[in-house]
Parts: structure tokens; C-alpha cells; sequence
């Protein structure tokens, strides 16, 4: 049975010329053309196919990462290979997050996409290089920010109400005296706690503080 394939691709010529190419191998069949987000969602749902090769921006710059979001929460089992034009860093994990099995850029080798469609089809990926390398990035550099928020939060349970409340006076863009004259207290006693919230954090100035705490997104914690 040949490898079943579904496109969606905005480019009219593109979209032709790839169900040629495709339909001219011998283990491959196209059985369904989209040229937007909506109509392959769509068209994934009555149409049975082994591959979707889904190009990521056609009515709106996302598009295609909407649609296999969609999909792939209506069928897990579903594989997606992203056909794009689109390579950075930024959009090659928003893009394989969504549970996408490969990204290949468009206008490669015809040899290598047809290689890309049948390691897919046959359970095993060939992400290209750069991905890989990419995606390996963004694993360790959200372990390290989970080590970083553990240690973070280990460190605001040992903060007394006072200092919590100064950081969010701080969070807020507060200065020194404006904190103290909030507060009602002198400007010497708030200064004493800035040190106090600097050794704790290891922090040599009061921004530093600011900047972790945004970057790892809790602010709501004060």
C-alpha cells in the first residue's frame, strides 16, 4: 500500500508541483490537497493519510501550527512534517512543540524530502542537523530554567512579609524614597532591606533581582 499523503500549501504552483512530484513515486499517493489552516483540519477529518505535510504559514503566519495543533489533539496518532521556509530558531520549537514529527525547509533536494516522508511514515524521523541541534538548545535551557525556579522559589519561602512587599514595590518601578514614603518608614530602613533581599538572592543590585523574577514569570507570586 503506498504511503498516503495530504498537502496543504497556500502557493498554488508549489502545491501542484509537490502532488506531482509525490504522485510520481511509486510508494506514494496524494490523497488531498489544502491551501489553508481551516481546510486541512478539515480535510484531516474525512480524509484517511499516513503523512501531512503542512506548510506553516498561509492565511495567517501561523496558520499551519494552528491546524496541527488541532489535528494532533483530534488524532494523536497523526504525523505532521512542516514544509516551510521558515528556519529560526524561535519558530522551529514553536512549530515541532506542537507534536510535529519533522521540519524540512522548502526547496531542498526533492531525493531528501522523499527520504524525510518515508522515515517519518516509517517511525523514525530524520530531523536534519540544525534541528536537532535547535531543539537540544531549548532542552537544556529549559532544564536549566526549571533548576533556577526551584532554586528561586526555595529561596522567596525564607522572605518575610516586609521583603515580599518590597519586591513588588520594586516590580512596580518604585524608587527608595518612594517605597519609604509609601510605607511611612525612613529611607534608611528600607535601604537596610534592599541588603538584606540582595544577600539572599546573591545579587548585587535590586535589578538583578527584577530581571530574574520576570524572565522566569512569577511575578504573581508578590
Amino acid at each position: 500500500m503506498p504511503i498516503r499523503i495530504m498537502i496543504a500549501e497556500d502557493f498554488q504552483l508549489l502545491r501542484e508541483d509537490l502532488r506531482d512530484t509525490l504522485s510520481a513515486q511509486p510508494d506514494m499517493e496524494v490523497v488531498g490537497l489544502a491551501e489553508s489552516g481551516k481546510q486541512a483540519v478539515e480535510l484531516a477529518r474525512s480524509t484517511l493519510c499516513d503523512i501531512i505535510l503542512m506548510d506553516i504559514e498561509m492565511e495567517s503566519i501561523k496558520a499551519g501550527i494552528e491546524a496541527a495543533e488541532t489535528i494532533i489533539d483530534e488524532n494523536p496518532d497523526a504525523r505532521i512534517i512542516f514544509l516551510t521556509a521558515h528556519e529560526t530558531d524561535e519558530m522551529v520549537i514553536t512549530s515541532m512543540g506542537v507534536g510535529a514529527m519533522d521540519y524540512v525547509v522548502k526547496g531542498g533536494d526533492e531525493a531528501e524530502l522523499m527520504e524525510h516522508i518515508r522515515s517519518v511514515y516509517r517511525g523514525t524521523p530524520m530531523l536534519e542537523s540544525r534541528i536537532q541541534k535547535i531543539m537540544l538548545r531549548e532542552y537544556s535551557r529549559l532544564r536549566r530554567s526549571e533548576q533556577s525556579l526551584l532554586y528561586f522559589i526555595e529561596k522567596v519561602s525564607r522572605l518575610t512579609p516586609a521583603e515580599r512587599s518590597l519586591i513588588r514595590c520594586l516590580l512596580d518601578g518604585y524608587k527608595v524614597r518612594e517605597i519609604a514614603e509609601n510605607r511611612c518608614v525612613e529611607i534608611v530602613t528600607v535601604k537596610t532591606q534592599i541588603k538584606s533581599l540582595l544577600r539572599k538572592f546573591n545579587c548585587s543590585r535590586t535589578k538583578e533581582i527584577v530581571e530574574i523574577i520576570q524572565e522566569l514569570g512569577v511575578e504573581k507570586l508578590f
